[in-house]
């Protein structure tokens, strides 16, 4: 069994799992969703690239931007970054704050999967998703 197939099959019983026409993973936990793949980068080394959405739509602004700022210099597992982005409608007229900029949050976090054992595996990505997790309660509540 592949890496990509291994990903699946040791997440199912403990996450939703949707398994991509692209051969991407994605996985749901704590109001947010990831998608993880494999990337091979030399003979004998292949990385998880994980990709978890945290946030999206939040009206964009210096507070927002602060906090996303302190949160990727204060995370340990995965890199939390903002993409900013036209605002939809919605926040562009005036919801909570006058914003015509919205931004994403996403954490992504990549790492060699080579000698990992399947429940040392779970245990990483469950982690890293944890964070993720972590950093969404502090930005949407």
């Amino acid at each position: 069994m592949n890496l990509q197939e291994r990903l699946g099959e040791i997440l199912e019983g403990v996450l939703p799992v949707t398994r991509e026409d692209d051969g991407a993973v994605t996985v749901h936990h704590d109001e947010t969703f990831a998608s993880l793949r494999t990337v091979p980068v030399a003979e004998g080394l292949e990385l998880v690239s994980l990709t978890q959405i945290l946030a999206w739509d939040l009206p964009l602004d210096a507070k927002l931007r602060a906090t996303v700022a302190e949160h990727a210099h204060n995370t340990l597992l995965g890199t939390v970054s903002l993409a900013a982005k036209s605002a939809p409608a919605q926040i562009a007229a005036g919801a909570k704050r006058n914003s015509k900029k919205a931004a994403d949050v996403l954490l992504r976090y990549n790492f060699p999967a080579a000698g990992l054992t399947d429940d040392a595996l779970r245990t990483l990505i469950l982690m890293v998703l944890a964070t993720g997790a972590e950093v969404r309660r502090a930005l949407v509540g």
